[in-house]
């Protein structure tokens, strides 16, 4: 058996963090506004005629190996603990050579992990024939991000990774729900640019901090979310109007909430691409993420799409080439590959 999967990563625009449980019980209306971007995780699932367990990632260059199901769950620690722990949750009866990849920078805050265990959760699910929906792969995907990373974990990274496209991801007492907004893809590719620092992040770290402080009872910080929440609905509103210049205003007004919280969310470098951005036709920019390092998303008005990008790249970051992904995970079994 051989089964091969793909989903994408992601780029928020405004609402992050509200998704970590259980920050968003606490603020009304609390809603997070992303969309997919084409830069994928891969893997390549195979049967092996042995009991052998072989984990290989691509991007990371590396490789790790245990001659049996019983061999990784003893050796406890590893050189690619996603697959490994996921390998761990899903149980397969025989052995499996497992083959990872990514397009995205390494920490570059687009949510490459969350991407990567959607894609291996959907490979292991087929393999093991456990039968489990998107949501309940989400659910498995979630938890065992939260063991790898040992903090809490959030869950609108996922629903790009499953279904593409732009979304917002409504979350209450009731649970979690993901809308599809009527947003031509064509158009929002006109009018941002994703340029990723060259310095990865910490997304536990900086999402921890927050958390703690928020539970802790920091009340600056309890308003600042209560400030996030109100700019992601209206984000929302913007982009169901084609409003552009209101997004802009609002993801302005949503990044300066996020730095209150923590100073530490920018660098040097990524304030300077940001005043630079203004100067060439942004309307407004933010970290993707937790911040502290990885991508950075400028919206723009479109006939000042090329020249920000030529800014961008001589400042030393890298100008990827991304847009819109209209589809989330994709699988495919035997040699046929993924459509």
């Amino acid at each position: 058996m051989r089964i091969i999967t793909r989903s994408p990563c992601r780029v928020d625009l405004a609402g992050a963090t509200l998704d970590i449980w259980p920050l968003y019980l606490f603020h009304q209306n609390p809603v997070t506004v992303n969309f997919a971007v084409d830069l994928y995780t891969h893997c390549n699932l195979t049967a092996r005629p042995d009991r052998s367990i072989v984990l290989r990632s691509l991007d990371q260059k590396t490789e790790e190996r245990f001659p049996s199901l019983d061999a990784l769950r003893r050796a406890g620690t590893y050189k690619l603990p996603i697959l490994a722990r996921l390998v761990l949750f899903f149980e397969p009866e025989t052995g499996l050579e497992m083959e990872t990849d990514s397009e995205a920078p390494g920490g570059a805050g687009i949510s490459g992990s969350s991407s990567l265990m959607i894609t291996i959760a959907a490979a292991l699910d087929r393999f093991t024939a456990r039968g489990y929906n998107l949501e309940k792969l989400r659910e498995v995907a979630q938890n065992v991000e939260a063991q790898v990373i040992r903090v809490p974990t959030g869950s609108q990274d996922y629903y790009p990774a499953m279904y593409g496209g732009i979304s917002a991801v409504e979350l209450s007492a009731a649970g979690i729900t993901r809308r599809a907004l009527p947003i031509r893809s064509v158009e929002l590719n006109a009018r941002f640019v994703l340029a990723y620092t060259g310095a990865p992040r910490n997304s536990g770290i900086n999402n921890w901090e927050v958390l703690k402080g928020h539970i802790d009872g920091n009340t600056r910080i309890q308003r600042n979310f209560d400030r996030i929440a109100a700019a992601a609905n209206q984000m929302r509103d913007a982009l169901q109007r084609h409003d552009w210049p209101e997004a802009g205003r609002v993801m302005r007004e949503e990044w300066s909430f996020r730095r209150r919280n923590l100073p530490g969310i920018s660098t040097p470098l990524i304030d300077a691409m940001i005043t630079a951005g203004r100067r060439k036709g942004a309307t407004a920019a933010k970290v993707c993420g937790a911040g502290g390092g990885g991508c950075v998303v400028f919206l723009v008005e479109p006939d000042a799409k090329e020249k920000l990008a030529a800014v961008l790249r001589g400042m030393g970051a890298q100008v990827l080439d991304a847009k819109v992904a209209p589809n989330g995970l994709k699988r495919a079994v035997g040699s046929q590959g993924v459509r």
